[in-house]
């Protein structure tokens, strides 16, 4: 708020000097009838005029010659209206009566412009009496061409005393003019579901920046802290039918979810199986690859060991073949033709089997 506290030259103490030395000099005064003569008041020396009018001018000097300035505030001095100085908080000089006037501004403190509503009657706007002017600030025409109820903060700081003094007139209706400007703007931008839910930071930060912008060019001596969206809602007419329609989204929402944890539980334990067996045909077809390798080598191996000897190693690999075969059977039936019915031999691990042509190690 623009409070601008200047300091009085004690004009009711000058007013008792005027009307005393207007006693003091007024001869009329001085004669009172009584007893059918005149008196005549005797003549009043120099020395006790100049301490009449001295006196109290020094006493008044000296009482409009200090300040004090508290701590959330600064204080702008002029002389013969015009800017000199800016002071801090403290007891301060200044030159006295009219000569120096000070103007305390709450620089210190963090202002704020109510727009919608009012939390108290002291911050009522000028000329504000019902709440039409209320719904006058807060209803506002969307982008889809729908109508919301926003209301907002705007907080401030003043941030150089003398241009929020002398560089504009009226700022804190400068301030509300520009704010109510810049948010009809921003919320002209967007879709009205966007305000109502998701975008409200956004647009709140948004109108901060652009508020900003416009106070700065025009130089006002204001900082802003921050737009606070206080409540944005559908107006009242309508807001059983956004209500509804609310409900319905919170529903489409939480199918939504659902679908998506269903889906989030299905795909990966699917990608994972599909990977899986992947993974063991890739390493099936390896191992297979390696065996055949493995067999392609070892039957080159026995290839040059053939052409070397090929009556040694077809007798070996013989041998072999017959060891694996029977290495393999828990019963053994030898049948030739020099013996009688079918000889049964058991057990079969360890056993020499001899024929006329060959023999095996069970």
């Amino acid at each position: 708020m623009n409070n601008r506290n200047v300091v009085d030259p004690m004009e009711e103490i000058f007013k008792q000097i005027h009307n005393f030395l207007k006693k003091l000099f007024n001869p009329e005064e001085g004669r009172q009838g009584g007893g059918g003569g005149n008196y005549t008041r005797p003549p009043i020396s120099l020395r006790t005029i100049l301490y009449v009018i001295l006196v109290p001018l020094i006493i008044v000097g000296i009482l409009t010659s200090f300040y004090t300035v508290d701590v959330s505030e600064e204080g702008v001095v002029t002389r013969f209206q015009q800017y000199n100085s800016t002071s801090p908080s403290g007891l301060h000089f200044k030159l006295p009566f009219f000569i120096d006037r000070v103007t305390k501004v709450p620089s210190k403190v963090l202002l704020q412009q109510e727009f919608g509503f009012r939390s108290s009657d002291q911050q009522r706007v000028k000329g504000e009496s019902n709440r039409g002017n209320l719904a006058e600030e807060s209803l506002m025409l969307t982008g889809d061409l729908n109508v919301a109820d926003v209301k907002w903060i705007v907080q401030y700081r003043i941030s150089d005393p003398w241009k929020f003094l002398f560089h504009a007139r009226d700022v804190q209706k400068n301030i509300r003019d520009v704010s109510m400007s810049i948010m009809r703007r921003v919320v002209g931008d967007r879709l009205v579901g966007e305000i109502l839910t998701t975008g409200r930071i956004e647009i709140a930060d948004e109108a901060k920046k652009l508020t900003q912008e416009v106070v700065d060019k025009y130089d006002m001596g204001i900082t802003i802290a921050a737009v606070v969206l206080q409540d944005v809602t559908p107006p009242d007419l309508v807001k059983a039918a956004f209500n509804d329609v609310n409900a319905a989204k919170q529903e489409q929402e939480k199918a939504i979810n659902v679908a998506e944890r269903g889906y989030n539980n299905v795909i990966p334990e699917a990608k994972g199986k599909a990977e899986q067996v992947i993974a063991e045909a890739e390493a099936h077809a390896i191992m297979l690859i390696n065996q055949a390798k493995g067999d392609a080598s070892n039957f080159n191996a026995r290839l040059v060991e053939y052409l070397r000897a090929p009556e040694i190693t077809r007798r070996r690999l013989y041998l072999e073949a017959m060891e694996e075969i029977y290495s393999n059977l828990d019963k053994l039936f030898i049948v030739d033709s020099k013996v009688k019915g079918v000889l049964p031999l058991y057990p079969l691990r360890g056993i020499l089997v001899y024929n006329s042509s060959w023999m095996v190690r069970l």
